[in-house]
C-alpha cells in the first residue's frame, strides 16, 4: 500500500499574509529595488547580504543531492531503470535547448534589436570581458567530460559542484543496489539524515527576503534602471521571447501531458520569487526538488532530472545565447551568412552544454560560443555587459520553469508520476511553503510507492 504523508494530503494551513514567504519576498524585492535607485551608495553595500544567502543554499545542494539521488536509486529493483530515466531526460533536455536557440535566433532576425548602432568593432573594449572569456577555456566539452570526474569521492562536496555530486550519487546508488539486503542499515542512514537536512533546508528559506533584498539592492544601486534604457530592445525582447517560449512551448507540453504551465508557475511561485531576487537558480534547487515530489513525481525521477536538467536544460540560457550573439553582429553591423549562423547554433548546443556548473554561465558560455565562431567579436560582449544582469534574472526564471516541466513529463513517461497527487497540488491542496521534513517519498516506508 502506498504511504500518504499526513503533511501532504492535508490541505495548506491557513497562514497569515505576512507569514508566506512569497509575499515576504516579494515586499523584501520592492524595498531593495527602491533602496538602489534612491541612495545607490547603500544598495551597493547590501552586496553580502545577497552573496551570503546564495552561499547558504549552495552549503546545503550537495547534501541534498546526494541523499535524494543515492537513496532513490538503491531503491530501484532495475538498474536498468536509472540509464532508462536518465536517456529520456536527455532526449527531452537535447529537444527543447535546440528549440530554445532555434526560437532566439528567429526572434533576433524579425525584431532586430541590435539594428541602427553602427558600432565600430575596433572601438570595442575586450578588456571589459577579458575574465569572462578566461573562465570560457574551461567550459570546453572536452573541459566538461573531465570536470565531471572529482578528484576524490568526498571532494564534489567540498567544492559544491552539481554534476561532481550527482556523478557520485548516482554510482553510490547504484552500488547499494548491487549490494542489496546487506546495504540495508547504509540506506536506513540515509534515510534518517533526510529529515534533519530537510529541516535545516527550511531554515534557511526563513533567510530568503535578506538576500532577495541585498541582491537587488545591490543590482539596481550599481547597475541603475537607468541603465537598462539604452538596450532595452534587447532586454525587452529576450524577456517577451523567455515568456513566450513558458507559456507557448512549455504550455504546450504540459497541455499534451495534462497539467497547465500557468499552474505551475504558481505552484513553484516561491521559488521563482527567489531567484527573480537573487538571480541565482541554485537558490531554489533544494525547494524546487522537494516541490516536485510533493506534486506526485517519483524521487528516483525527480533526483536524476532536476539537478541534471540544472546543467544540460538550460532554456533560458539558450534563448539569451543565441539573440545575444545576433545582436552584436547587428549592432556591428556585420552580416552573416546562412552557414556563419548554422556553425553559431552548432557551436551554442555544444557550448551550452560544456560551461555547466559554472558560476555566471549564461555570459560564460557567450564567450565560449564566439570564441569559436570569429564572424563575431567577443569584445562585442562589452555592448551587453552593462544589462547582462537584468537579463539574467529572465535566465533563471525560465530555467527553473523549464526544469520542473521536465520533471514531470520524465516521471509521465516513465510511468513514475501520481496524476491523482499532481492534480491536487496544481490545485492548490498540498502544501506549498518549505516545509521541515521531507516529502512523503523521502521516508523509508514510501521509499519506491509511486
Amino acid at each position: 500500500m502506498i504511504e500518504v504523508d499526513k503533511d501532504v494530503a492535508a490541505p495548506a494551513r491557513p497562514q497569515k499574509w505576512y507569514k508566506i514567504l512569497y509575499v515576504q519576498v516579494i515586499f523584501a524585492i520592492i524595498i531593495g529595488i527602491l533602496l538602489g535607485h534612491f541612495k545607490p551608495e547603500i544598495g551597493e553595500a547590501m552586496k553580502p547580504l545577497g552573496d551570503g544567502f546564495i552561499k547558504l543554499v549552495k552549503m546545503i545542494i550537495a547534501p541534498v543531492i546526494f541523499l535524494t539521488v543515492t537513496s532513490g536509486i538503491a531503491a530501484m529493483s532495475d538498474l536498468k531503470k536509472v540509464g532508462r530515466v536518465t536517456g529520456k531526460a536527455m532526449i527531452y533536455f537535447l529537444t527543447f535547448s535546440t528549440l530554445a536557440l532555434i526560437i532566439g535566433m528567429i526572434v533576433s532576425h524579425i525584431v532586430q534589436p541590435g539594428a541602427g548602432m553602427n558600432i565600430d568593432p575596433k572601438s570595442l573594449d575586450g578588456g571589459a570581458v577579458a575574465q569572462y572569456v578566461t573562465k570560457a577555456h574551461d567550459s570546453t566539452v572536452t573541459g566538461f567530460l573531465m570536470n565531471i570526474i572529482p578528484t576524490t569521492l568526498v571532494s564534489p562536496f567540498v567544492t559544491g559542484d552539481i554534476l561532481q555530486v550527482l556523478f557520485v550519487a548516482v554510482l553510490f546508488g547504484i552500488a547499494l543496489a548491487m549490494v542489496g539486503p546487506k546495504a540495508k542499515p547504509v540506506l536506513d542512514l540515509i534515510n534518517a539524515v533526510t529529515t534533519p537536512v530537510f529541516r535545516l533546508v527550511a531554515m534557511l528559506m526563513k533567510f530568503a527576503p535578506i538576500g532577495a533584498f541585498g541582491a537587488m539592492a545591490f543590482t539596481i544601486g550599481k547597475y541603475g534602471i537607468e541603465s537598462v534604457v539604452n538596450l532595452a530592445m534587447l532586454v525587452g525582447t529576450f524577456y517577451a521571447t523567455s515568456i513566450l517560449f513558458v507559456l507557448v512551448v512549455l504550455g504546450g507540453v504540459a497541455r499534451y501531458n495534462g497539467f497547465s504551465i500557468i499552474r505551475l508557475v504558481r505552484y513553484i511561485r516561491e521559488e521563482l520569487l527567489l531567484v527573480l531576487g537573487t538571480s541565482s537558480s541554485e537558490a531554489a534547487l533544494p525547494t524546487l526538488m522537494q516541490k516536485m515530489e510533493r506534486a506526485g513525481c517519483s524521487k528516483s525521477v525527480v533526483g536524476l532530472v532536476v539537478p541534471t536538467g540544472y546543467s544540460f536544460n538550460l532554456d533560458g540560457t539558450n534563448i539569451y545565447m543565441t539573440m545575444a550573439a545576433l545582436f552584436i553582429a547587428q549592432a556591428c553591423n556585420i552580416p552573416l551568412s546562412l552557414g556563419d549562423q548554422i556553425l553559431l547554433l552548432l557551436v551554442a548546443m555544444l557550448s551550452s552544454k560544456g560551461a555547466a556548473g559554472v558560476t555566471g554561465a549564461g555570459f560564460i558560455t557567450l564567450a565560449a560560443t564566439l570564441s569559436v565562431v570569429p564572424t563575431v567579436p567577443v569584445a562585442g560582449m562589452a555592448l551587453i555587459l552593462g544589462v547582462d544582469r537584468f537579463m539574467s534574472e529572465c535566465r533563471a526564471l525560465t530555467n527553473l520553469v523549464g526544469n520542473a516541466t521536465a520533471s514531470i513529463v520524465v516521471a509521465r513517461w516513465e510511468g513514475e508520476l501520481d496524476k491523482e497527487q499532481l492534480d491536487r497540488a496544481m490545485a492548490g491542496e498540498v502544501m506549498t511553503d518549505p516545509v521541515a521534513t521531507p516529502p512523503a517519498s523521502l521516508t523509508p516506508a514510501s521509499g519506491s510507492a509511486h
